[in-house]
């Protein structure tokens, strides 16, 4: 045998070692996969057959979560909204509607759905006993009840039902351990029915019976900001990313429905946050800094504009959620005050959503929460878009002092309304 017959050989074997003892090639990582926030229902109850009416419900979403949950997605619940309570509570005594609202609250912790009573105001010339009402129901000790008011719509800026948000908020705060009743309470600004999400969904009188669907995607967004920082190209990749997921979960749903006689709302393709499941990390991997940096709207912007572009029936905010106690992240920069209320309102200028979760002093006054709610309102009907505000006073703390909110709320230091951030 020649040399180079030998030495031809030798490599040979050599290479065979090599393949036979290397390590494994490591696989690409699976893509995050979102869970699945909400599968709402949207039904028209009465005060007398409310408890069946529900029940019929439940089945129905329950079937659409086992459909999704054979797609590959983990699903956190079922909820239900109804029409406005004022609707089924009309013409009955006081103690006789908290019996009703108590019901449905008891028979949410029974079959395990989180329910929605809807709006304690649609219009601005709307009677505002079912303020009282709320008031009391939303204070109570193991409430489950989620409700909201609108305080802009098509017909413009509806003020005496953004002075009622103010007098909701300034006394739940009051009324409920830590303010923390408030969580389950939004003023929403041009925000339609039918979004999955609370408090700010709600079914309008008289509507079919519906479903719509919300997503947990932040990590989503985490996954593809934490790769591509080009504003350019960006926004198509989390388009493509958050497509694949909503379009999977879509198809098993009206799969699931199918012959049901219910109508398909939508899903709202908002990539909402939740705990370290952070939208804050997403912007911050594409700005490389401290969220409320410089670069945090034109972030806020791409998500915005991504979400839109997903190709699926869209319903509810369809946006970016700044939740700032619900985020980890977005929790952490409020105490460091990298960034405050006026920073969230310019957000929103760009982005869904409004100003979510912001804790406030206990010694607010309701002229103080009007303001902040009329402009949230003012914003959402200048720009047509949806907004929210869920503000949580917090009684006993002032200015300066930490929260002391539990379950899905994280705790932050509470900013002064007239203080300026830091930068």
């Amino acid at each position: 045998m020649t040399l180079s017959g030998i030495s031809r050989k030798t490599s040979a074997v050599g290479l065979f070692l090599l393949a036979a003892f290397a390590p494994p090639a490591l696989a690409s990582p699976e893509p995050p996969k979102p869970k699945i926030r909400a599968i709402t229902g949207f039904i028209t109850i009465d005060a007398k057959s409310y408890p069946a009416q529900i029940e019929e419900a439940v089945k129905f979403l329950s079937q659409v979560r086992s459909g999704i949950q054979a797609a590959g997605y983990e699903v956190s619940g079922i909820r239900i909204s109804t029409q406005p309570f004022s609707e089924y509570t009309s013409g009955l005594s006081r103690s006789d509607a908290l019996g009703v609202l108590r019901g449905i609250n008891d028979l949410a912790a029974k079959l395990k759905f989180a329910p929605n009573i809807g709006p304690a105001m649609t219009a601005d010339n709307d009677d505002t006993g079912p303020v009282d009402l709320l008031i009391e129901a939303l204070s109570a000790p193991g409430n489950r009840l989620a409700a909201n008011i609108v305080t802009a719509a098509e017909d413009g800026i509806h003020w005496n039902a953004v002075r009622q948000a103010a007098r909701i908020i300034h006394a739940v705060g009051e009324r409920s351990p830590h303010g923390q009743g408030n969580f389950n309470f939004a003023a929403i600004a041009m925000l339609k029915p039918y979004g999955p999400f609370y408090p700010g969904a709600w079914h309008p009188k008289g509507g079919p019976p519906s479903f719509a669907i919300g997503l947990e995607s932040a990590n989503v967004v985490m996954d593809v900001f934490a790769r591509n920082h080009d504003p350019r190209t960006a926004g198509q990749a989390l388009t493509a990313a958050l497509s694949v997921h909503d379009r999977a979960v879509e198809t098993a749903a009206l799969k699931a429905a199918d012959g049901s006689g219910w109508t398909y709302a939508g899903i709202d393709p908002t990539p909402a946050p939740s705990g370290n499941v952070s939208i804050g990390t997403a912007i911050e991997s594409f700005t490389g800094e401290p969220f409320g940096s410089p670069g945090t709207e034109t972030a806020s912007a791409i998500i915005t504009r991504a979400v839109k572009a997903v190709p699926v029936k869209q319903t509810g905010y369809s946006g970016l959620m700044i939740p700032v106690l619900e985020d980890a992240v977005l929790t952490r920069r409020w105490t460091e005050q990298t960034y405050g209320l006026d920073s969230i309102l310019a957000y929103s200028a760009v982005c869904a959503g409004g100003v979510d979760t912001v804790p406030l002093a206990g010694d607010i006054t309701e002229d103080s929460i009007a303001r902040i709610v009329g402009d949230v309102s003012t914003l959402a009907f200048k720009w047509n878009k949806p907004l929210a505000a869920r503000l949580l006073p917090v009684p006993g703390r002032k200015a300066g002092e930490m929260t002391e909110f539990s379950g899905a709320l994280g705790n932050a230091i509470i900013q002064p309304l007239s203080g300026s951030t830091r930068r």
